[in-house]
């Protein structure tokens, strides 16, 4: 790490910082992050291409979306800046442990509070990211118009230019054109989402606070959510139990679920490659038989 690095985090922060990083914090798949002391404790470092600082600036931008909303435990951002080629992102440093049944149930009702903040239309006033793609947010007063097109159209169509051609296509822009039937009787509220909310993507405090990071935030169906703490590692039945309680979901909210982690799963087909690709067919077809096609 470069002692210009060091410089501008310690001009970022307006305090002393080592001259290189404690350690590595493994878990990130996108840009290096890093426990790094200072003058007072250490703090969380995510280092990116100057490039990514965007990337950086929509992270900050969700926490802080989060954190007024004040429903749920996320990091405080502490800078956001640039050295030479290189940009980062500084959080406080939190000491995280994996959730447990008791935090999964605090975290179930605090999702439920966070999705009854509202918003005038769906969408965001601004664009940012899913992982390392970008993610369209054009406000709309549309959902089913929003999610076919600057969801499930976007990603179609970013498959197609990763090569992934055919059938995937084919079924794909057909369900495209049907989605509507999954909304017949139920019209979603604008709540604000975490948008990214897997198991990677929470954990606790030694005294039980959930804490969420590394969100993807707009205002949307507040399902999106809860679909996606089922794909990659499923919460546990008190984090589901808890958010109900709190707030019923629809009762045809099932028959959405694979509606919405498709988005996840066509975005990392086009991140990580064609290990994904069955999956997302799989998923497609399973909604063109319920949709009766």
């Amino acid at each position: 790490m470069s002692a210009a690095f060091a410089a501008a985090l310690a001009a970022a922060l307006g305090r002393g910082v080592a001259p290189q990083p404690e350690t590595t914090v493994h878990g990130g798949c996108i840009n290096d992050c890093f426990r790094w002391q200072t003058e007072q404790g250490p703090v969380f470092v995510k280092r990116a291409p100057l490039a990514r600082r965007n990337m950086l600036e929509a992270e900050a931008d969700g926490l802080e979306r989060l954190r007024q909303a004040g429903s749920l435990r996320v990091p405080e951002t502490l800078a956001v800046g640039s050295a030479s080629a290189e940009a980062f992102l500084v959080l406080e440093w939190l000491e995280l442990i994996e959730a447990d049944a008791a935090s999964e149930e605090r975290l179930g009702e605090a999702l439920a509070w966070l999705h009854r903040n509202r918003g005038p239309s769906y969408g965001l006033e601004h664009d940012n990211f899913i992982g390392a793609t970008a993610q369209p947010n054009l406000t709309a007063d549309d959902w089913v118009g929003f999610w076919r097109e600057q969801r499930l159209g976007y990603q179609l169509a970013l498959a197609a230019r990763n090569g992934y051609s055919g059938r995937l296509q084919d079924r794909g822009q057909r369900l495209a054109g049907i989605i509507d039937v999954f909304f017949s009787s139920y019209r979603p509220a604008a709540s604000l989402l975490h948008g990214d909310l897997w198991s990677g993507n929470r954990a606790m405090l030694t005294d039980g606070t959930p804490v969420v990071f590394d969100p993807a935030v707009y205002y949307g169906d507040r399902e999106a959510d809860v679909a996606m703490t089922r794909l990659f590692g499923s919460f546990g039945p008190h984090f589901y139990s808890a958010y109900t309680a709190t707030w019923p979901l629809d009762q045809a909210a099932g028959t959405r679920r694979d509606l919405y982690n498709l988005y996840h799963v066509l975005n990392h087909l086009n991140l990580f490659g064609g290990a994904y690709l069955a999956q997302a067919e799989a998923m497609i077809d399973r909604l063109l038989a319920a949709a009766g096609h």
